[in-house]
């Protein structure tokens, strides 16, 4: 688990205020499952609309539930005032995205001053079981909150 702390006492009810005005995430049906220094979870239920050709999670809703999880876990370690952007990301598709949701895990690598470093992961989950089918890397920039 992660040994980091929170640097705002308010940091989980900033995640979850943030998250709220995602119109993204609302249109995906994801949901924040885990807040925690330094790691957020994010879930997606299964639904027709999120997939592609196979019947698969798309590769879209896929990277767009991963990034967000690595976005807020950077930002729970980010002092009041201030905002996460994603400066880039990669994610390697390793098996089809699969179950009755997906469950995207970012988790903090490095909390630097100016950037951070995340790292992604995301399981197709079915009858309580995981499997892996993505996993990246990606970079944040802390931001003064824009007035």
């Amino acid at each position: 688990m992660s040994q980091h702390e929170f640097r705002d006492p308010d940091a989980a009810a900033r995640v979850r205020d943030s998250f709220a005005r995602q119109g993204l995430m609302a249109t995906l049906g994801a949901e924040l499952i885990l807040i925690a220094p330094g790691r957020v979870e994010i879930a997606l239920p299964y639904r027709p609309a999120l997939t592609q050709q196979n019947g698969y999670f798309h590769a879209g809703a896929t990277a767009a539930i991963a990034d967000s999880a690595g976005g807020y876990a950077g930002f729970t370690l980010f002092p009041a005032g201030t905002n996460v952007l994603t400066v880039e990301f990669k994610l390697n598709l390793v098996a089809p995205a699969e179950g009755e949701r997906l469950v995207a895990s970012g988790e903090v690598i490095r909390a630097g001053r100016t950037l951070t470093v995340c790292d992604l992961k995301v399981y197709g989950e079915r009858g309580g079981r995981r499997t892996l089918c993505a996993a990246g890397m990606q970079t944040l920039i802390r931001v003064p909150v824009q007035a």
